[in-house]
């Protein structure tokens, strides 16, 4: 079944991008690339392969062109003017550059050697890396993670297209779908049309669920899509998240209505434009709507509060071909005596039960359970229980 037969196309209108080598095809291109010049990938840069050989980053079949740089920096699009939030690069030095002439073939490979990818060279540019993630992320400070990894990165870029010959090394969770013809065919299977996607990087607290249910209200089915990718260190590891995910969903959920998905990705906490960018991606994983929250994606006091809300309204609905459902910060109110947002409940601060992450870290780190108003018991085991062994 073509991704045009899903309830929802692939982003850009077109097919869902496949740069993946064929079986019978990848010995012979295996054994070519070991002959090739090759670019040694870092971490991020081999989440960025992987959801470009995937389809997650549709339309973009390689690494980018200027061209698609400078607009994507300076105009969130592409060229061609469809929306893309933050550029997607691959970065050298200026002496690897200097060693390469565009048209010919490299291998992009692991630090320890291993080839994964043959990118046709079609391009050869310099950038200013401060200018760019002072208009991506709206700073250019070390203290903001995703700037600092962009300034850190070479000025040099590689653009073209790129055929994916061995699988991504490192992948973890494989009991879920990770691609997004593997999402694509659980939403057929399930019979699901309208699927919500939420975004996380943390364990799923009482606000979360609350608006994951909100919106399983007017969906048929809920995708929690936890990002896997790297993150900042004292961010709570993957392997946690998921036990967390795991739990609630068989505890709290309804079997057929809600799935886990992995979404390998790194993390930019880029705001404002990481939430275009995740709900672009969402729509290639086959999602017709996605859970726009307080702060998405962003990192101490760089953005406002809903700042990755109001950014959605810089573009036309049927340009992003994806829903966000918007959602104010949410908690326990106690006079309420349910959960509530500022939208619905009417009380003072001092009657709801509000957290802030920090504080949250501190409890745990202590031994001690955040309240069940804010998270359930049974989750809080689970992340005191890391916290401990991770002393």
């Amino acid at each position: 079944m073509s991704v045009r037969d899903d309830a929802i196309s692939a982003h850009g209108g077109g097919e869902l991008v496949d740069l993946k080598a064929p079986a019978s095809e990848r010995a012979a291109l295996s054994a070519h690339a070991a002959k090739l010049q090759s670019v040694t990938l870092n971490a991020r840069d081999i989440a960025d392969l992987e959801m470009l050989a995937t389809g997650a980053f549709s339309p973009l079949t390689g690494f980018m062109g200027e061209a698609d740089y400078t607009c994507s920096r300076d105009e969130m699009r592409l060229a061609s003017g469809v929306p893309w939030s933050i550029p997607i690069t691959l970065g050298v030095d200026e002496a690897i550059a200097k060693s390469l002439k565009t048209g010919s073939e490299i291998a992009l490979a692991t630090e320890d050697g291993k080839r994964l990818a043959i990118l046709k060279l079609a391009e050869i540019y310099k950038v200013d890396r401060k200018n760019e993630a002072q208009n991506v992320f709206g700073t250019a400070e070390d203290a903001h993670p995703g700037a600092k990894n962009v300034t850190s990165m070479p000025p040099y870029c590689l653009a073209g297209k790129v055929t994916l010959l061995e699988e991504i090394p490192g992948r973890t969770f494989l009991e879920f779908p990770r691609e997004p013809r593997q999402t694509r065919a659980a939403f057929r299977e399930r019979g699901w049309k309208k699927i919500v996607a939420f975004q996380t990087r943390n364990p799923t607290h009482r606000a979360h669920e609350y608006i994951q249910k909100a919106a399983l209200e007017i969906c048929d089915g809920l995708m929690i899509h936890p990002l896997v990718g790297e993150t900042k260190g004292d961010d709570v590891p993957a392997a946690v998240r998921m036990e967390t995910y795991k739990v609630l969903l068989d505890a709290y959920y309804p079997k057929d209505r809600a799935m886990i998905g992995v979404f390998p990705a790194h993390m930019r906490y880029g705001g404002p434009r990481e939430a275009i960018l995740h709900a672009i991606a969402r729509r290639n994983y086959g999602c017709t709507h996605f859970i726009v929250g307080r702060d998405h994606a962003g990192v101490g006091n760089y953005y406002g509060s809903y700042d990755a809300q109001k950014i959605f309204e810089r573009f036309q609905p049927e340009e992003l071909g994806i829903t966000p459902l918007m959602f104010e910060n949410t908690f326990y109110c106690k006079r309420c005596n349910s959960m509530a947002s500022f939208k619905t409940c009417p009380h003072s601060d001092a009657d709801r039960v509000i957290l802030s992450g920090t504080k949250v870290r501190e409890m745990l780190r202590a031994g001690e359970a955040p309240p069940p108003e804010f998270t359930r018991p049974e989750l809080a085991a689970i992340l005191v229980r890391a916290m401990k062994d991770a002393k």
